[in-house]
């Protein structure tokens, strides 16, 4: 496994591999990883000759009240699963190498971006959607491999995509949970073993709604309803927003009647955690 850590060499090595005809996966990451990263690792050894797996904390994502500084690291761990698994290239840039000083340049996606974690992370979307755009100019992968987990970042990034004629096919690969049904996350390692405990909530609220869209109820007001009642038998979680949208534009909906995804955000003390389901008929 090779690892990059300029702009200068990744697109070097980028603009070789395309003259030589193979094919370029990309997966993006923040490190820290866990078996989710892995499921799309694999995924794009699948579907690539050269693997590349950027690692790279992105401060433009983060609000000024985030976990940037203390955003979980490990580098060395981070390497070796990335080479266990076959990786080719580790792609490491620095914050001075993607944000060079004067830099002033940024992407952003409008409607789909609004809602949901627009709420309450106004310029996460456009940190996501710059880091996202740079990325693919310098890997410059025919497909790149994204997690469910975030789906409203998988929609954000589609539409740019689209929108911006970039060439890249957009692969969502489904969320991978704990044995106890929490999605995987970097932040999970913040959870204290009792937060850990009502965390659980998250994908049992899920498991509710979608409980009751297989009984046949298609109204998003009831759905939430029974999915915010098992989040709040907790005393120790704040929610943000349950909200159900439809899979493809994220816009409102009264009754489900294409693909429709249910997503929330909650607070387990000072943890914040997403999750999501779509509903999907037989």
């Amino acid at each position: 496994m090779q690892i990059v850590s300029t702009i200068k060499e990744m697109c070097s090595i980028s603009e070789g591999v395309r003259t030589a005809g193979q094919i370029i996966a990309l997966v993006p990451t923040m490190g820290y990883f866990h078996e989710g990263h892995l499921s799309l690792m694999r995924e794009g050894r699948r579907r690539g000759d050269v693997l590349v797996v950027s690692l790279f904390i992105n401060p433009a994502q983060f609000g000024e009240d985030e976990d940037y500084a203390s955003y979980p690291r490990d580098f060395s761990k981070d390497k070796n699963i990335a080479e266990g698994i076959g990786v080719d290239i580790l792609f490491v840039p620095t914050v001075e190498e993607m944000y060079p000083e004067g830099y002033q340049s940024f992407v952003e996606v409008e409607t789909v971006t609004k809602p949901m974690e627009g709420q309450f992370r106004p310029t996460h979307f456009r940190g996501v959607t710059t880091v996202v755009a740079k990325l693919f100019n310098i890997v410059r992968p025919h497909s790149a491999i994204f997690g469910e987990k975030d789906f409203q970042q998988l929609v954000v990034i589609r539409r740019m995509v689209e929108d911006l004629n970039m060439g890249v096919e957009i692969i969502g690969m489904p969320i991978v949970r704990e044995r106890d049904g929490l999605a995987m996350s970097s932040r999970n390692t913040y959870l204290t073993f009792e937060q850990r405990k009502a965390a659980l909530n998250l994908n049992r609220s899920l498991q509710k709604a979608s409980q009751f869209f297989r009984s046949g109820e298609r109204n998003p007001k009831r759905i939430i309803e029974a999915a915010k009642e098992v989040i709040e038998r907790e005393q120790d979680v704040t929610i943000e927003y349950v909200e159900v949208r439809d899979a493809k534009t994220l816009e409102e909906i009264e009754i489900i009647r294409e693909e429709a995804v249910i997503a929330l955000a909650m607070k387990v003390g000072k943890v914040r955690l997403i999750d999501n389901l779509v509903f999907r008929d037989p």
